[in-house]
This record gives C-alpha cells, sequence and structure tokens, in this order.
C-alpha cells in the first residue's frame, strides 16, 4: 500500500518510492530506496522536501499517534498535462547544467551496479528521462549544447545523457506522441548500458582500437540487451534500440546485419544520435567535429542512416547546431550561440574574429533573422585553418542581448 506522509513522519526502515518536487531539486538520483541511515533521512529533510511516498509493504509504516492521524492514503494520479513556458537559453543554461551533472551520476551508479553483477532497475531513471524532456520544452537547445561538453574521462556517461537528449528532440520532430517520446528517451539513456561489461582497459584506451578490442566493444548491444532483460521497467523500444543501435540501413552494421525496414524506426533514431554525438565530441584518439561539419559528413555516407529520419534529425538541431564555426558575408567569423526562430539559415551568433584582419574581436551577438541584420552567414569554417581553440567558451556565456 502506498502512501503521502509528511516528511516529519519518515523514519529509518521505511521504503520511499516517491519524493515530492522535482527530480532535479532533490539529493538522490533514485526515488525509490529503503531508507537505511540517519544521512539520508537528513538529507531529505534538508532538501525541503515536503512530502514522501512511501511503501509499507516493503517497509515500515508510520507510528501511529493518534487516532486522526493526518495521513492519508491515495491512489496513484495520472500526472496532468500542463503546459510548459519557454524561457531563454541563458535562463535555462543553469538548470540544464545541473541535469547534465545528476543524470552523469546517475548513468556512473547504473554502470557501477552492472560491475557489481547487480540488476538495475530502470523505474529509477524514469525522473531523469522527464527532467531532460522538460528542459528542452523550455528550450530545445541549452542542455542539447552542455551535453556536448565532455571531457574524455565523463564521455561514456555524458553520451547517455545527450543520446537521450538527442532522441527527445528527433521524436519531436516526428511528432511523436509523449508517451513515444519519453520511450525513445529512455531507449537514448539505456542503448550503451552494454559497455558496462566491457574491460575498463578497452573502454577508456587512450588510442585507437585494435581489431582485436573493437571485437570485443562490438559485443556491448547484445550484452546490453540481455542486461536489460533481466532489469525492472524496461520496455521493448529500449530493448530494440539497445540491440540494434549500430545496425545500418545497407546491411553492413552490427550485430545482426539488418537493413532498410528490417530496422526499426526507433532503432534508426538511435544509430543518427549515437554517431552524432560520439563523433562531435573529444575523445582520448579523436577531436571532436564541429556541429555543422558533422552534419555535413554524416549527410555523405551513404547507406548508413534512414534518408529521411536523418533529415529530421538535421531539422531538430538546425542547419548550423549550436557550436558550429561560420563565416559571414562581412569576412568575421562566428560561433552560433541559439538557433533563429525564422529560419534554419538565421540563427544568433557571436562575432569573434576578422578574417581580412586576421586579429580577434570583441565578442558580439548578432541576430541574423532580423530585418536590419546586412550580414549573412556564406560558409562552414574549420577553427584549425584559423588556428582556433576553444571555441565553446564563446557560446558558454550567452548573454541575452542580440543586435
Amino acid at each position: 500500500m502506498l502512501k503521502w506522509i509528511d516528511t516529519k513522519q519518515l523514519r529509518l526502515g521505511m521504503f520511499v518510492c516517491e519524493l515530492g518536487g522535482s527530480w532535479v531539486d532533490h539529493p538522490f538520483w533514485r526515488n525509490k530506496f529503503l531508507l537505511k541511515t540517519r544521512e539520508e533521512l537528513a538529507l531529505i529533510r534538508d532538501a525541503g522536501i515536503a512530502r514522501v511516498r512511501i511503501d509499507i509493504g516493503k517497509g515500515l509504516d508510520i507510528v501511529a499517534v493518534a487516532p486522526a492521524a493526518a495521513v492519508v492514503a491515495v491512489p496513484t494520479p495520472e500526472p496532468a498535462k500542463t503546459a510548459v513556458a519557454q524561457v531563454r537559453m541563458d535562463e535555462e543554461l543553469a538548470r540544464a547544467a545541473r541535469i547534465c551533472t545528476r543524470g552523469k551520476e546517475a548513468v556512473m551508479s547504473m554502470f557501477q551496479e552492472v560491475r557489481m553483477g547487480n540488476a538495475i532497475d530502470v523505474v529509477d531513471i524514469a525522473p531523469l528521462v522527464e527532467e531532460i524532456a522538460s528542459s528542452m520544452a523550455r528550450h530545445p537547445h541549452a542542455l542539447l549544447s552542455l551535453a556536448r561538453l565532455k571531457t574524455q574521462d565523463d564521455y561514456t556517461y555524458l553520451h547517455s545523457v545527450a543520446v537521450c537528449a538527442l532522441m527527445i528532440a528527433l521524436a519531436r520532430q516526428l511528432q511523436l506522441d509523449d508517451a513515444l517520446t519519453r520511450s525513445a528517451g529512455l531507449a537514448g539513456l539505456l542503448h550503451d548500458m552494454g559497455k558496462a561489461t566491457s574491460p575498463l582497459e578497452i573502454l577508456n584506451k587512450p588510442g585507437k582500437l585494435t581489431e582485436a578490442e573493437f571485437a570485443v566493444m562490438r559485443q556491448h548491444p547484445e550484452a546490453g540487451h540481455a542486461m536489460l532483460l533481466e532489469a525492472r521497467g524496461t520496455d521493448s523500444i529500449a530493448l530494440d534500440v539497445c540491440l540494434h543501435h549500430h545496425e545500418k540501413i545497407d546491411g553492413s552494421g552490427y550485430p545482426h546485419r539488418l537493413s532498410g525496414d528490417q530496422i526499426s524506426l526507433f532503432a534508426k533514431m538511435g544509430a543518427v544520435c549515437d554517431v552524432y554525438d560520439a563523433v562531435t565530441s573529444e575523445r582520448p584518439y579523436n577531436k571532436g567535429w564541429d556541429p555543422s561539419e558533422a552534419l555535413r559528413r554524416m549527410a555523405e555516407w551513404r547507406g548508413h542512416f534512414d534518408p529521411a529520419i536523418f533529415q529530421a534529425f538535421v531539422k531538430s538541431l538546425g542547419i548550423y547546431p549550436i557550436g558550429s564555426l561560420v563565416r559571414l558575408e562581412s569576412g568575421r567569423l562566428a560561433v552560433v550561440i541559439e538557433q533563429g526562430k525564422k529560419s534554419l539559415t538565421t540563427p544568433i551568433v557571436k562575432v569573434f574574429f576578422s578574417t581580412k584582419a586576421k586579429c580577434h574581436l570583441m565578442p558580439k551577438l548578432l541576430d541574423l533573422s532580423k530585418s536590419n541584420c546586412d550580414d549573412k552567414i556564406v560558409a562552414r569554417e574549420s577553427a584549425e585553418t584559423w588556428g582556433l581553440v576553444n571555441l565553446d567558451e564563446l557560446w558558454g556565456g550567452v548573454t541575452p542581448a542580440a543586435t
């Protein structure tokens, strides 16, 4: 039986199955756990959580202090559908950063559970998917942009968070309903769980893998699929994407060499999202590609992706994704800061370099969609060509005003 109780009534030995308030605002990445220590009890109370729901079938009930105890058993209601108010990117970045941090911790915990031989509970990470979806509803690019900024050490874990966000963005572009969109996000979060069984010396190798090492890594889809079959709360979409996100349209992928319509919609989505995040991220053996350059190169890989899915993916990110280096008609270089509301070709950019004078300029935001703007994008550029580094720092300090 489930009960909502006041936090003051919590005691050790109770089984907590839901914490009131937003998942990202409380100190536990899991929503369901047996309350074992006074430290956990203090964390809940110090977080300002007013109510929690307990399962008295799995833990202790409250101590009755009077016949009219102020505790009411309630059924599990369907969450109300409320519109999410959109905000500016600079307003969402801080919250998105917290979600990325908590998401990385959650994925690391799941990997650790697997390495210790324990089954994972997929139900525990549903709130994370919900928080990612809500962040992207408030602003579709803030979290996506932050999730791309990985160090080599946290790539494995933040990659899962990034693919979750990309899957949600793509599902919305494809106009899938809310339930399927969240299933797509969950699949993205779990797609690489099989890597938890990969030897760490291969997973973290600071160089290209040998053929033998790559053969070991190619086992992770099937390992992950077997693992998720044993997990509580896994759905068929997550199982499918985990097993088939490395299949290719021309049949040259793995593990089953599926082709064309043999590959499901969600596995096709997973293939695009997985590759895009991988090639735009810094790796021990490879510098991440510029986002716009990544889309250009991926478009040339005939037989790799479903063309319709790939085109929808491009639309979800924009022709010039955030972080892309572009050259303007004026000869200035700029980094894309935010997608334009009117057109995929007129984003907000931060101008910072003159190709004519070959020198840095005082950074300035420019909204290319405004009628009084007399500049436009004429080409993608490579940072290496101009000896530029740390371009991500330019958009990391987004300011709200753009001319």
